[in-house]
């Protein structure tokens, strides 16, 4: 079986040209190295970029590359014809049994939906949902993303929904769906978590830095924990876009916090400093508005971190189960203040199952043997 996979490639929103190895996201960087161990399929891996860079062709033995520049008037502002004429000339040339769209965020699903083969898409972030949440402007990003997201989801052959949260709003917008989650990078799960006691108390909060997110909301909480006489430390981890309001206003308010020696922020981290920096610390606070899924809640509980988390989208679903994990209504922000307080002064004691259901249910083989499935399924209905 021969897949076409459109998918980001964060060199171009990072605008890091000069990087040589492309930059997945997560979930489908999981699912790439997956799909590398399956000896029935060939993979092509086809994203769009502003500026030319460098890269490999050939990831695996059976995993292709191939990154297609488009200039910038072929993106957003047209409606993505640039890279869906981009995409379709490559795809010729490839002559795919299917094309699996990475995301309606960008130009990946309306990309794989006019492809003229085949085609399925993953929804990783809802945006319809999150354009009303925000009340989007007309023209603005997540107004047209909103839009594009409707038009695809119409004439896609199916959508993969990593959540029963985003399975409920997408169903009645497309024609088929499964439910089938993101899978956590493997390295999360096949190394050991480090289950030994904490020499101190390290929460933390990973994710990119957006009013979504909530990361000044949770460090004035931080702040006030730490004014009540509690002894931690908070560790934020993200990127800050520096043209972003929020993201400034953010990083202002973090330098202060660092100097009282309460809290400290990372822009970026590998793989691997990420589990380093779980096996070190004894909670995640995950506290969103909105979540279409939640994979860094997957990620810590992985590594057996105890969970302060908004009862929100796919949050819900990691969750279940999971001892000692807390989810909190978006607006309960002084409940949760509560709760952590009272859970610090219990010596902040970590989960002991949560790891072992994670590999349970988020081990990418499994995930990347259900897609092969649900592409088997397509092109057996479609001829």
């Amino acid at each position: 079986m021969r897949i076409a996979m459109l998918t980001t490639d964060g060199r171009e929103m990072l605008r890091s040209y000069q990087e040589e190895e492309p930059i997945f996201g997560t979930a489908p960087d999981a699912l790439i190295k997956s799909f590398a161990r399956q000896p029935e399929l060939e993979l092509h891996v086809i994203s769009c970029t502003q500026q030319p860079v460098s890269s490999r062709q050939k990831l695996a033995p059976t995993v292709w590359f191939h990154s297609l520049v488009v200039p910038k008037f072929g993106w957003l502002r047209t409606g993505y014809q640039g890279c869906i004429r981009a995409v379709r000339k490559k795809l010729s040339e490839i002559q795919p049994d299917l094309v699996h769209g990475q995301g309606t965020e960008r130009d990946c699903a309306i990309s794989a939906v006019f492809s003229r083969f085949p085609n399925v898409v993953t929804i990783h972030g809802n945006m319809v949902e999150l354009a009303r949440s925000a009340n989007a402007w007309p023209g603005t990003f997540l107004w047209l993303g909103a839009r594009l997201e409707n038009f695809t989801l119409k004439r896609t052959g199916g959508v993969f929904c990593n959540s029963r949260h985003t399975e409920n709003l997408v169903r009645s917008r497309t024609q088929r769906c499964w439910l089938v989650p993101n899978p956590v990078r493997e390295p999360f799960l096949t190394q050991a978590p480090n289950n030994l006691p904490r020499r101190k108390c390290i929460l933390l909060n990973v994710g990119v830095i957006t009013p979504n997110k909530r990361q000044i909301e949770v460090l004035d909480m931080m702040q006030r924990l730490r004014q009540q006489g509690n002894d931690f430390e908070c560790w934020f981890v993200g990127r800050a876009d520096a043209n972003d309001a929020y993201a400034t206003a953010f990083l202002r308010k973090i330098q202060a916090a660092e100097q009282a020696g309460f809290a400290r922020y990372e822009r970026h981290k590998s793989a691997s400093e990420l589990i380093e920096c779980f096996d070190q610390a004894s909670a995640l606070v995950h506290f969103p508005k909105k979540e279409s899924f939640g994979l860094v809640v997957a990620e810590a509980l992985a590594r057996n971190l105890k969970l302060f988390g908004a009862r929100v989208g796919g949050i819900v679903d990691i969750a279940a189960g999971v001892q000692g994990a807390e989810l909190f209504e978006p607006d309960d922000l002084s409940g949760l203040e509560r709760s952590i307080a009272k859970w610090i002064r219990l010596g902040s004691p970590i989960s002991t199952n949560a790891a072992e259901l994670m590999r349970q249910r988020y081990h990418p083989h499994p995930i990347a043997r259900r897609h092969l499935e649900i592409y088997q399924e397509v092109l057996s209905s479609d001829s």
